[in-house]
């Protein structure tokens, strides 16, 4: 019975399955022990040849991740130059530290307010920390890869389609972050990502172009006819005045007639005041 509790004790118990990075409580057990103190001396034995398989090296921007009898030998991540290894215990891992960069593919989004686009981006990231990116998941790349492309349609999801082509920064800096926090555990770090190109269906672009088109036409309208509103109070401005002086009228009429002279005309309309005829009629 007591047995039976005890199961379910540890049944109930959450799995922590982040592992211990650090080494410093390796207990290889008495047959680790031996392995080791066997192999020890075989590399004793044959060490002019043995020398050359104990030896390894690693590049500047590596580092190498060493398992002894299956477990993260002490000290952590070894490199760059030099480091040993035990031929027939040791097994080790290379990790490049340099900026890596991938597209993401292009995903299809349905937007907040329900139109269907196409979005693609690309993700910089590097690896910060050599031995959680070998022991606390399979494959850091392609969980990297496969998260960015969720985070991309989760946080696009949320957005309505005018704020994916105006925030692009904002969404940009938003994914690095999310990224940044769920890779942290991997020993990853997110260093940027940017959004490439956002594709709308043709029927839908075609519906915007005709929608900036109406809106350039009703504005050209709208400035047309506050020029004719204006023109208009000049112009009743400028009659006003010519109405308080009978020879500012004269003058702009022989104004009139040099302007059109200048224009080397065969035929000249020249206008008569109409009090001027009917004063005429009057007299005959």
């Amino acid at each position: 019975m007591q047995k039976e509790t005890n199961n379910r004790e540890r049944g109930n118990q959450p799995y922590n399955n982040q592992i211990n990075t650090s080494g410093d409580d390796a207990d290889y057990g008495c047959c680790g022990i031996c392995l080791l103190i066997l192999s020890g001396f075989i590399i004793l034995l044959t060490f002019p040849v043995a020398i050359c398989m104990c030896v390894k090296v690693v590049q500047e921007y590596e580092r190498a991740v060493i398992f002894r009898l299956g477990r993260l030998s002490k000290g952590g991540a070894k490199g760059p130059g030099i480091f040993f290894v035990i031929p027939c215990t040791d097994e080790y891992r290379k990790v490049d530290l340099r900026t890596v960069s991938f597209d993401v593919p292009p995903q299809e989004i349905l937007t907040k307010d329900s139109v269907t686009i196409s979005v693609d981006a690309v993700v910089y990231y590097r690896v910060q920390d050599a031995t959680m990116s070998i022991a606390n998941v399979e494959n850091a790349d392609g969980a990297t890869r496969l998260l960015a492309q969720t985070t991309l349609r989760n946080m696009l999801g949320t957005k309505s389609l005018s704020e994916v082509l105006t925030d692009r920064e904002e969404i940009s800096a938003g994914m690095q972050a999310t990224l940044d926090i769920a890779t942290d555990p991997w020993g990853i770090k997110v260093e940027r990502v940017e959004i490439k190109d956002v594709r709308l269906p043709v029927q839908l672009q075609r519906a915007m172009a005709a929608e900036a088109e109406a809106a350039r036409d009703a504005r050209a309208k709208v400035i047309a006819a506050e020029g004719e509103m204006n023109a208009s109070r000049k112009l009743k401005e400028a009659a006003d005045v010519m109405s308080e002086s009978p020879n500012s009228m004269q003058l702009r009429y022989l104004q009139t007639l040099t302007a059109i002279s200048a224009e080397k005309n065969s035929t000249i309309i020249f206008p008569l005041p109409i009090d001027m005829v009917t004063s005429l009629m009057t007299k005959k």
